[in-house]
């Protein structure tokens, strides 16, 4: 059952991830990381294996854009959300890279999971999982399936 509260929990995360999208296409890391909680513990398809600390995912993401100097691509799919009064969990598919200055895109699809806290009224991201599938055989990274 969907509660007046519930349905407006759900659209303020959709909002927070709308603007996570349009901040990271932006190369705005001081709004992406507005989204996040201090404590947040990241784990990201590029390494190292663990981030704790919103500082230390800050970094990251800097490292992350520097790499993406075109025009960013970071195309959320099919968000899945499930909350409660202070807490939830979510999943989507993402299309991630970049358009190269001669227009060439190098991009490809991952997942995401994530964990949310509700703190203050405010919903923010306390744990964030990318990943990308993998062929066991080679060790080869599958950026190419799509869903």
């Amino acid at each position: 059952m969907t509660t007046q509260d519930s349905a407006a929990d759900e659209a303020a995360v959709r909002t927070m991830f709308d603007d996570c999208r349009t901040a990271v296409a932006a190369h705005d890391i001081a709004r992406l990381m507005h989204h996040y909680t201090d404590d947040l513990v990241a784990f990201d398809a590029i390494g190292p294996l663990r981030f704790e600390g919103r500082a230390a995912y800050e970094a990251h993401w800097h490292r992350c854009l520097a790499m993406c100097p075109g025009t960013m691509i970071f195309d959320m799919h099919d968000l899945t959300l499930s909350l409660g009064e202070t807490v939830g969990f979510g999943h989507y598919l993402v299309r991630c890279g970049t358009t190269a200055e001669d227009g060439t895109e190098q991009a490809g699809w991952m997942r995401c999971s994530v964990g949310l806290r509700k703190s203050d009224g405010q919903w923010r991201i306390a744990h964030e999982h990318f990943s990308a599938p993998f062929e066991p055989e080679t060790w080869k990274a599958q950026f190419d399936l799509a869903p």
